[in-house]
């Protein structure tokens, strides 16, 4: 069946990942310990990948990583050794789940184990997984389990060997009961959308009408992480298209606000040469939690869409710069696409009496999204609010007209 790959720093947590190893062995698991420590030798434990052995896998040596200058810089490259090495092993089908083990240096081995597929299992245990702590290190975009090891990972207790009893009985069980994501079959066709709490209404209406069709949707929450979740799933061949209908996550980069969608938003759907309908709905705000909005901002209009996220509305700059970004990423497409722009308003507290009601906003975004668009590509305007369910339906009909002229409309399998 393959092997668990175990990724530590094991000069310091040597003694403690041998208990763990042990554990899933007992469990029927068979493992394979990589050592992704730099400074010093493993304690208490033998790695099956010495590291020294991926160093060299990654095309440098340890001596070289020892003598790079900074800790930090040294980190990165045995992280970029660590992710190679993972990446291969389970090209060549030998691994069956990942553990990365640490402190700080859990950050490295999530990493490695980020390469592995959806389904298969992930988990990561470390101190630092508190919830005072960033998350995205340790998840990304994939289905990591995280633990919280309550104690340092130094020395083994009965707390430490509780909480690696039950890492080593959730990776069993999820072997044993669990499955990886497997391509689509024939049958229904399975459709990836984007939606917020903002969109939820109209999204709801493009589900159901899509469901007339022989269509099954796949929402992603548009959060930062969703909506490079569902592009990398359907590069991969997962979905017939994409109604990319809440694409606020290309707003916060700008800013720095939580929903930070990365560089490469919007982008790798159209490379991939799917079919999609795309929608500025909520590129009019960037989120925050209340406490971590800048001081610039705090004059502008708020919304406080719940306890833990407040929304701060975009100016008028931002608006214009967002639509020549909405339009050079969507110009870069390879299949059909076209853009759909609601003109009564991008989200919720966008209405003529809510504090986002900014038409003259709009308008910018409009203007920069047309002056940089491919000639190619449709903008249709609906005067429609962008979470009306009527709009919804619209941009479901318009989806279903563009992949009845798609190749892979009738052939998911073949495509994936």
């Amino acid at each position: 069946m393959g092997k668990v790959v175990i990724v530590a720093t094991l000069d310091t947590k040597g003694t403690e990942v041998a208990y763990l190893r042990d554990r899933l062995n007992a469990l029927g698991v068979d493992t394979v310990v990589l050592d992704s420590g730099i400074l010093g030798e493993p304690t208490g434990i033998v790695p099956d990948v010495s590291n020294a052995e991926l160093a060299e896998s990654g095309g440098t040596t340890i001596a070289e990583l020892r003598a790079s200058g900074t800790r930090g810089s040294a980190v990165a490259q045995m992280r970029d050794c660590a992710i190679a090495w993972v990446r291969e092993h389970h090209a060549a089908g030998e691994l069956t789940g990942g553990i990365s083990v640490g402190g700080v240096g859990s950050v490295m081995g999530a990493a490695a184990i980020q390469v592995l597929p959806v389904g298969i299992p992930k988990i990561v245990v470390a101190p630092t997984a508190s919830g005072h702590h960033e998350f995205a290190p340790y998840v990304g975009t994939k289905d990591v389990l995280v633990m919280h090891s309550v104690v340092d990972i130094l020395g083994l207790n009965p707390v430490l060997t509780t909480v690696f009893d039950n890492v080593a009985a959730a990776m069993a069980g999820m072997l044993q009961h669990g499955h990886p994501l497997t391509p689509p079959a024939s049958g229904p066709r399975y459709v990836a959308t984007t939606m917020l709490g903002n969109t939820t209404a109209a999204v709801g209406a493009v589900r159901d009408r899509l469901s007339e069709h022989d269509c099954e949707t796949v929402v992603f929450h548009s959060n930062g992480v969703g909506g490079p979740a569902m592009e990398e799933l359907a590069v991969d061949g997962q979905f017939v298209g994409v109604i990319d209908y809440t694409t606020n996550e290309i707003n916060d980069p700008l800013v720095g606000g939580i929903h930070d969608g990365g560089p490469d938003r919007l982008r790798k759907v159209g490379l991939a040469g799917l079919p999609q309908v795309l929608v500025p709905a909520c590129i009019d705000f960037s989120v925050w939690a209340p406490a971590s909005i800048p001081q610039e901002m705090r004059s502008r209009p708020r919304y406080e869409h719940n306890p833990e996220y407040t929304l701060v509305l975009a100016t008028h700059e931002e608006k214009a710069e967002m639509g020549r970004i909405f339009a050079e990423r969507v110009s870069e497409t390879t299949g059909p696409a076209l853009i759909i722009m609601p003109m009564r308003g991008l989200s919720i507290p966008a209405t003529p009496d809510g504090p986002f009601w900014d038409p003259e906003g709009d308008a910018l975004f409009l203007a920069a999204l047309r002056a940089h668009l491919r000639d190619d590509i449709e903008i249709r305007t609906i005067d429609l609010h962008s979470n009306d369910p009527a709009l919804g339906r619209i941009v479901a009909d318009a989806f279903l007209e563009l992949l009845a002229t798609s190749p892979i409309a009738t052939a998911p399998k073949e495509y994936a």
